[in-house]
């Protein structure tokens, strides 16, 4: 099974950044493959609701903005599972995060039977790392699992992290994403 994180916190030595390799190790545990992506190191924009509001998005699944949505979009697609790990600003995913998945939605939540799979059924593990004072942590996971039924994929887990719940969060993380991987692989 071919696995993708996604940390979007400009971190790398945070909470988040542990998260994110707390499910890398999971997966490789189990024997799959796993493909790290720091969202922050890339250059994705946000959505730019071009035209009319959808642009190509609507009839191609694909954002005529061009910057480095669509090399990640197709890795997404390519994979068999995506984790995503997201700090929490303001009881929601970072801004990265945000404009990433706002992106990814438009172009794979109107998929309907063109033929194309994309991200249906596809199992997603979503991680919500409150930091600082800890909260939002719910509210953030509350728009990651509607974002994963927009794109019409599969919630895996949801699971909130903050700094006092590190520890043994972090081996829940690692031990869904083997779980993920096993189910996978049957």
């Amino acid at each position: 099974m071919n696995v993708i994180v996604i940390s979007s916190s400009p971190n790398k030595n945070g909470l988040t950044a542990a998260c994110a390799a707390a499910a890398a190790e999971g997966v490789r545990l189990a024997g799959g493959q796993v493909e790290e992506v720091w969202l922050n190191d890339l250059k994705v924009g946000m959505c730019q609701a071009c035209n009319n509001g959808w642009g190509t998005c609507l009839s191609y699944h694909e954002c005529q903005v061009e910057d480095d949505f669509q090399p990640l979009h197709a890795r997404v697609l390519a994979a068999d599972a995506l984790v995503l790990v997201t700090p929490v600003y303001w009881g929601g995913m970072s801004e990265s995060a945000k404009a990433f998945t706002d992106r990814l939605r438009r172009c794979e939540g109107t998929r309907s039977s063109d033929g194309i799979k994309g991200l249906a059924g596809k199992p997603v593990i979503a991680v919500a790392a409150a930091g600082g004072s800890g909260g939002g942590m719910i509210t953030c996971l509350l728009t990651m699992e509607q974002w994963i039924y927009h794109v019409r994929a599969r919630v895996w887990d949801l699971i909130p992290v903050n700094r006092w719940s590190r520890e043994y969060k972090l081996v829940a993380i690692r031990e869904a994403a083997r779980a993920m991987v096993r189910e996978g692989q049957t």
